[in-house]
């Protein structure tokens, strides 16, 4: 803590990477309930030949005049996605995978044509591609503070209309509500996350700070307010988390590791969110696999009781062995049963229904019937 407080350069990229990640979580996360997980990736790709064709008409390095030329390649991309979409039969994932490959094609080129030139201020110009953090400055923070907080204020404004639009658009179109202009304005300000991304983790991994957070909150619950929520807490953590690994070893890319603690929160939700998390759905199976199990075992002392004068009639052991061959399994059940007074064992080792047994059975029976 007392090295954040006294290092500028550490302090300066922690609080950089927090913004960035806070801002994509909460826009990443009408990426994710639009199932347009491929918009960031089209959008951070199609940035790229804006970087290159600012400097070639600048020939300035300045991040900010950098960033509006991404901006402007980025809006560019997903005004031709729409026309596409819209005045053609393809489908808008088709039309995503063309323009991310024209489009981060055509910034190859140009970085390409820039490298080869004689101009001695392009050096550096390819660490758009995977980032590079640890040049960020107070003045690019800032930047990045006002161009996020502008995205999360227009977000609150408009808050009940991209709600809308992410789940119900065929309502919203009832509404007359202006569906393609709100789809555009959505879309501009995950550009808007995009591009003041691009210096921090780069081209090529910034899809992945636009989705993982989101994709992990969606996790932990149903409400869009919490998940918003969820995404920028997380989104800000990986950034934070990511820049303080990567510090403490030497040698390790600030990006990819900002990307890799993002992919282990989303590792840790799909594995123990309850509801949705792979173990909890695991023991929630397992509970279930064993109460059929042991309603089974009961039902068939029920069954065979009933063809007595007395329901709570006990059956030894072994006229269950010809239903449950497997002596291990019967014997658990039958303890089970034991455990929860559905059943009783007698002194000759008989087992006979109790009557909260038998109340059960008639329950279980009129639920089949029913």
């Amino acid at each position: 803590m007392e090295q954040f407080f006294n290092d500028y350069t550490l302090r300066t990229v922690v609080l950089g990477a927090t913004i960035l990640g806070g801002v994509s979580g909460v826009l990443g996360t009408f990426v994710v309930l639009r199932q347009q997980s491929l918009l960031g990736d089209a959008v951070s790709h199609a940035a790229f030949p804006g970087i290159g064709i600012t400097f070639i008409l600048t020939g300035s390095k300045v991040p900010l005049i950098l960033m509006v030329g991404a901006g402007i390649s980025g809006w560019l991309a997903t005004a031709v996605i729409l026309l596409i979409t819209t005045h053609s039969r393809i489908k808008y994932d088709t039309a995503l995978g063309l323009i991310l490959s024209v489009f981060f094609g055509v910034g190859l080129v140009l970085m390409t044509f820039i490298q080869k030139s004689p101009n001695a201020n392009q050096a550096g110009l390819d660490s758009f591609l995977f980032g590079q953090v640890a040049s960020l400055v107070v003045q690019d923070v800032i930047t990045m503070t006002v161009m996020g907080a502008i995205a999360l204020v227009i977000v609150l404004l408009f808050w009940k209309e991209f709600k809308l639009l992410a789940f119900d658009r065929e309502f919203a179109h009832s509404l007359v509500l202006p569906v393609r202009g709100l789809d555009f304005g959505l879309t501009t300000l995950v550009v808007i996350a995009i591009i003041i991304g691009l210096q921090t983790v780069g081209v090529v991994l910034m899809s992945a700070m636009i989705i993982a957070p989101a994709v992990a909150a969606r996790q932990w619950t149903d409400r869009l307010g919490v998940m918003t929520i969820l995404a920028m807490c997380m989104g800000a953590l990986s950034g934070a988390g990511g820049v303080i690994f990567s510090i403490s070893a030497p040698n390790l890319p600030t990006g990819p590791i900002i990307v890799m603690c993002a992919t282990a929160i989303v590792g840790i939700s799909l594995t123990a969110a309850p509801h949705r998390g792979i173990l909890w759905q695991w023991i929630r199976r397992s509970l279930q696999n064993r109460k059929l199990r042991s309603e089974a075992v009961l039902m068939d002392l029920f069954d065979l009781a009933r063809t007595h004068d007395s329901l709570e009639y006990p059956h030894m052991e072994r006229a269950l062995r010809v239903i449950y061959p497997q002596t291990g399994t019967l014997r658990r059940q039958l303890s089970r049963l034991e455990g929860k007074g559905l059943v009783s064992k007698k002194e000759n080792g008989a087992w006979a229904l109790t009557p909260s047994g038998v109340q059960l059975c008639h329950r279980l029976v009129n639920e089949r019937i029913q």
